[in-house]
């Protein structure tokens, strides 16, 4: 199995601070309605130490410090129902924190769960919660899975309030990527509900349980992929609403008004993204009852994603300006420092004189004082004087060298930026086979679901070993520009991504990087990067050059091993 560096969780439905439940089985289509409301229902019914019911087979005996396979040592136990138990655990070979989930060998569900554990793992997709394992020994199955400490599932996050559209927009549109991807290869969630959905620090969703959680419940459908589209929908409108859109309250969120039915997202709440607020109703009710009316339903993910993407994209909020604070003006009066000029026409009393500083030692600090007033006074004079001979020294200047803002031309204030718009792009291929130079449109296309990708390498993180110096792709911006940083959206989180800009004549792979110019580099261990040019420099062509690449595990589209993809790149100069 393809084992990852990170760590995540997927505690067979745990929601953190939420309680987990058993559920009952049930396996046909018939009953999809049926299982998310007893889904919900017992979810939230329950304690953490879920009972087992009557007939279930016995979870193995199992206790902090027990091991498996010589490796995954049990930390906690943190669900044990229906036969099973999920606990966090450690791996000692590669020292990092994992979830097992863990079942008898006879259980009833071992021998789905296995094989969904199996077909999951061998997706392989960075954006689902990554199976790193899946044995049957001494008696037990076992499914070892990624835990991911710095991920928030989507119901603490809506705890505090709805998404704001930006991140629902991005929530719905990697969630339904993902989800579309999967169907491709066969694979369905069935069981996709906030506790499954997570942010991690640097903004990325991942999903957890992926065949797995469903397959330990005992749920199957007839209809994955509109079973799975109408989970997306549910997602996005508790996003949105911060509401369950059922009757049955669920996941920490209250459901809909009895006998109301469903209703759009910009009905429950006011402020509402009039364009998600749609997508939500047109992948939750398929028989078309979207909020206008006027739009098809999306009964799969690769319908809802095609949907996303004929959408205006949302951009981010721009940051709040904070204006700085105002300058107080004070007065000198009547020997009162701060205090307060009178209004005309009022009366103001007369303030009583301080008491006269008696002792010797007063008198001294009373000459103290006037000598430092004095030269204060006579410092404050010469400055003056020495400003107003500047001034007028300035007034001649013939060169026009001030500026209407009040700084002279040599002023520190930075410039204002601006995005660099792209032209066209093309691979740099210095040695060997070009990557994939159909698809480096997809790194400025605004569409951060799309993207461009390396191969896999055997060798790494350094790309020297694979016999090649590096990777990566030269833009074009129709003329010379000013260029002063650029800033990379990365699919593979991990260590050692390296990434230098270089400023050249041309698109053609036959210039050499020895005569190019090299504007900046940097190193980043997460799923973003920003290379910024210490003195901006022109030019119509800039190379976005890879020399090092994260371990990252195999996918629908490539082996495990070293690589890398730019999700969306943008220059500002």
């Amino acid at each position: 199995m393809a084992e990852r560096s990170t760590a995540a969780v997927d505690v067979a439905d745990n929601s953190g601070d939420q309680p987990l439940t058993a559920e009952a089985d049930q396996s046909t289509a018939d009953g999809v309605a049926q299982n998310r409301e007893r889904d919900t229902e017992i979810d939230e019914a329950q304690g953490s130490g879920g009972t087992e019911g009557p007939g279930k087979a016995s979870p193995p005996e199992l206790h902090s410090g027990h091991k498996l396979a010589r490796r995954y040592r049990l930390e906690e136990c943190v669900t044990r129902l229906d036969g099973f138990s999920s606990w966090r655990a450690v791996d000692e070979k590669l020292r990092r924190a994992v979830g097992v989930h863990i079942l008898p060998a006879d259980h009833a569900r071992a021998r789905s769960v296995l094989a969904a554990a199996r077909s999951s793992a061998l997706l392989g997709d960075p954006r689902f919660v990554q199976v790193l394992d899946a044995v049957e020994e001494n008696d037990l199955v076992y499914v070892v899975h990624e835990w991911l400490p710095d991920a928030a599932e989507l119901t603490t996050l809506l705890a505090s309030g709805p998404l704001e559209p930006h991140d629902a927009y991005q929530m719905v549109s990697q969630i339904a990527s993902a989800m579309a991807a999967a169907h491709r290869e066969g694979l369905a969630h069935l069981r996709l509900n906030p506790n499954a959905v997570l942010r991690t620090s640097s903004g990325q969703w991942r999903i957890r349980g992926l065949a797995v959680n469903a397959a330990l419940r005992g749920i199957s459908s007839d209809t994955p992929q509109r079973t799975d589209t109408e989970s997306v929908g549910a997602l996005l409108y508790a996003g949105l609403t911060q509401r369950w859109p059922y009757e049955n309250d669920a996941y920490g969120l209250a459901g809909l008004p009895k006998d109301v039915g469903l209703i759009a997202p910009d009905q429950v709440r006011a402020g509402v993204h009039r364009g998600l607020s749609e997508l939500a109703m047109r992948a939750l009710a398929n028989d078309g009852a979207t909020a206008s009316r006027h739009e098809s339903p999306c009964t799969t993910p690769e319908e809802l994603v095609k949907a996303i993407g004929e959408m205006p994209r949302i951009r981010p909020p721009e940051p709040a300006f904070t204006a700085p604070p105002e300058y107080q003006r004070t007065t000198y009066q009547q020997g009162t420092y701060g205090r307060p000029a009178p209004h005309p026409g009022a009366t103001q009393p007369v303030p009583a004189p301080p008491a006269p500083l008696q002792s010797r030692t007063g008198k001294a600090l009373k000459w103290a004082v006037s000598a430092l007033l004095i030269a204060a006074l006579g410092l404050g004079s010469w400055q003056l004087a020495d400003a107003l001979m500047d001034s007028s020294n300035k007034s001649d200047d013939t060169n026009k060298t001030q500026t209407n803002d009040g700084g002279d031309k040599n002023s520190a204030a930075p410039k204002p930026t601006k995005a660099l718009q792209i032209q066209r792009a093309q691979e740099y291929v210095a040695t060997g086979d070009a990557q994939h130079p159909n698809d480096v449109d997809k790194t400025y296309d605004n569409n951060s679901s799309t993207y461009w990708r390396t191969a896999s390498y055997k060798d790494g993180p350094d790309m020297k070993p694979s016999f090649k110096p590096g990777v990566g792709i030269v833009y074009d911006f129709g003329s010379e520009q000013e260029v002063s940083a650029a800033s990379i959206g990365l699919l593979f989180g991990g260590n050692h991504t390296t990434v230098t800009l270089y400023a050249t004549d041309s698109m053609s792979s036959s210039v050499p990087l020895t005569s190019m110019t090299k504007l900046g580099s940097t190193t980043t261990s997460g799923t973003s990067a920003k290379v910024t040019v210490a003195k901006p420099v022109k030019s119509r062509y800039v190379l976005v050059w890879f020399t090092a690449l994260p371990y990252a595990p195999g996918d629908s589209y490539s082996d495990p091993g070293y690589k890398q993809a730019v999700t969306d790149l943008k220059f500002t100069g």
